[in-house]
């Protein structure tokens, strides 16, 4: 039965009661407590109990009413709660939601303490905002950029640090402005902002940003390749020196140095640089030795052979050797066939 009903058949009852009672005797009682008298109808005396019951049990009613309601109404709060919770997992941010029932904040404290991880496979709720979260998701992690706003990633995330590897592989404009300000991404980004510039930027844009950035090994072998791609625009000497001592070039790394540039530049250039760099690292020396001996200055091998000591080079006095008994080999095939 209803509130409302159960009202409405007490207040009749109490008339039912109160119009008999005062059919039978429509009398007067008083009653005195402490100097105080009250008069009243006999009929009014008796229903008087049945009022005072019928408010208590309304009260205890609407109390008991009101309690379940406001549960209700915070579970219904909750349940909202723990979707925007759910979306800040998945998107790898921090969650300050509260709980006000302790269902829900002891599931709230376990998803807090759980990796969230979006399969490759097929994903459906009923929310619909979950599900566009969680296919933007598995886009990014697929290798597209979302430009999203909805989306509002945490900067620090490595969700947000995927999608920014994802620009930089989308946008080459977006790998330009990386290497100007470099100073405000990590060096995997800065990394492959830098190889996806060489890889579509002329040499001339090249040139004038690689010097923001620190170079690793392979950074600095894209770079070597663009700029023998591009002999006109090639990096200078005095720069190619610098790279290779910042980077700890050794013996093999110039070796393959000068394979790399010995078709794209011109013997006298090709010289120059290796003379330049064999002044200035030691371990460059070896490849200085394997140019001359590609472009068969043979006098100047002997006489840069003086200045070191006869166990130094031994592959190159053979060959002079074999050259001067009439023998042709090449150092390729004596020494650095892979």
């Amino acid at each position: 039965m209803g509130l409302k009903k159960y009202i409405v058949f007490s207040i009749l009852l109490i008339i039912l009661i109160f119009g008999y009672v005062f059919s039978v005797e429509p009398g007067e009682y008083k009653i005195t407590v402490l100097d105080i008298s009250l008069t009243l109808p006999i009929a009014v005396w008796v229903i008087l109990p049945l009022l005072v019951l019928l408010i208590g049990s309304v009260s205890h009613m609407l109390y008991y009413s009101l309690k379940s309601y406001l549960k209700y109404r915070a579970i219904l709060k909750d349940e909202e709660n723990i979707m925007q919770s759910i979306k800040a997992y998945l998107l790898q941010k921090g969650d300050k939601t509260s709980y006000k029932t302790k269902a829900f904040k002891d599931i709230s404290n376990i998803l807090s303490q759980i990796n969230f991880e979006v399969k490759d496979s097929s994903f459906t709720t009923s929310n619909n905002e979950i599900n566009k979260i969680v296919s933007l998701i598995k886009d990014i992690n697929n290798g597209t950029y979302v430009q999203d706003k909805d989306l509002k990633l945490e900067p620090t995330s490595k969700l947000a640090h995927k999608n920014l590897l994802n620009k930089v592989d989308a946008e080459i404009d977006f790998c330009v402005e990386v290497l100007k300000k470099p100073m405000n991404y990590s060096s995997d980004v800065i990394r492959k902002a830098f190889l996806n510039v060489v890889e579509e930027k002329s040499m001339t844009t090249v040139k004038k940003l690689y010097e923001n950035v620190t170079l690793d090994k392979e950074m600095g072998k894209k770079l070597f390749e663009k700029s023998a791609k591009n002999p006109d625009f090639a990096i200078i000497n005095e720069e190619v020196i610098k790279i290779t001592k910042n980077l700890d070039y050794e013996k093999n790394d110039y070796l393959e140095l000068a394979k790399l540039y010995k078709d794209a530049y011109q013997p006298d250039d090709l010289i120059s640089l290796f003379e330049d760099l064999s002044k200035e690292i030691d371990c460059s020396t070896e490849a200085y030795l394997y140019v001359l001996f590609e472009f068969e200055m043979i006098d100047r091998i002997r006489e840069l052979l003086t200045s070191y000591t006869d166990e130094e080079y031994p592959a190159f006095r053979a060959l002079i050797d074999l050259k001067d008994s009439g023998k042709q080999y090449s150092l390729e095939s004596l020494c650095y066939k892979s």
